[in-house]
């Protein structure tokens, strides 16, 4: 209707422009003014939808998908060699296409344990869960070279390391007060065994044998 209303009066305004005799010109705008009241009487009665952008606040998701990768899969480097002085101990893993930015180091007092991430499409780790002695976490580091990696523990004290790996003292009798003094001697016995060879075996086989038959008490009689 309003749209309807809009043409007629464009269409009279047009007609009043070229008319000449001052009758049609009352009439025409006479009705041009009746059509202006319509029209605006019209639009109070439907005001036009306001073109105001809407304010209501539209939730945006805020989370953010991080890609969750399975758990990686390492191959074990038990393969390396090493060496030591008096305040450190290095470990050379042959490795080639390390990327320094994709090593996970950790570093405790008696442990380490170091990943390198995509290498050639694979994973690689070499760790050794408990050390010969203490370390110094903060000091220890691991350096990238073309074709190794080097692996640089920095002991607690100073000295030197048997081995990387730790080693219980098997000779050592257990002296629990608690316990019976022959069950700390057998242990021994037990150690010794384990750790000697042919002939060692032999004699502490043949102690043991004595001591159970009764033909002797003294399990190291032999040794004194």
């Amino acid at each position: 209707m309003a749209e309807e209303l809009s043409l007629d009066l464009e269409e009279l305004r047009q007609l009043q422009s070229i008319a000449k005799r001052p009758r049609i010109l009352s009439l025409i705008s006479s009705e041009i003014r009746n059509l202006e009241k319509l029209q605006t009487s019209k639009e109070d009665a439907n005001p036009p939808a306001s073109a105001t952008v809407s304010q209501i606040p539209i939730p945006i998701s805020t989370s953010v998908k991080v890609p969750v990768n399975p758990a990686l899969s390492y191959v074990t480097l038990a393969s390396f060699s090493w060496d030591q002085d008096n305040d450190k101990v290095k470990i050379y893993v042959s490795l080639e296409g390390v990327d320094q930015e994709k090593i996970q180091t950790e570093f405790k007092p008696m442990l380490f344990d170091v990943k390198f991430h995509d290498v050639q499409g694979k994973n690689y780790r070499c760790a050794i869960p408990k050390l010969n002695k203490e370390i110094v976490p903060e000091k220890c580091k691991v350096v990238v070279k073309p074709t190794r990696v080097i692996i640089t523990l920095f002991k607690a004290s100073k000295g030197n390391w048997s081995d990387l790996h730790f080693k219980e003292d098997k000779l050592k009798p257990n002296l629990d007060k608690e316990r019976d003094p022959m069950a700390g001697i057998m242990d021994l016995m037990k150690n010794m065994y384990e750790e000697g060879d042919e002939e060692m075996k032999k004699t502490i086989a043949k102690a043991w044998t004595d001591a159970r038959s009764g033909k002797t008490a003294d399990p190291l009689k032999g040794y004194r």
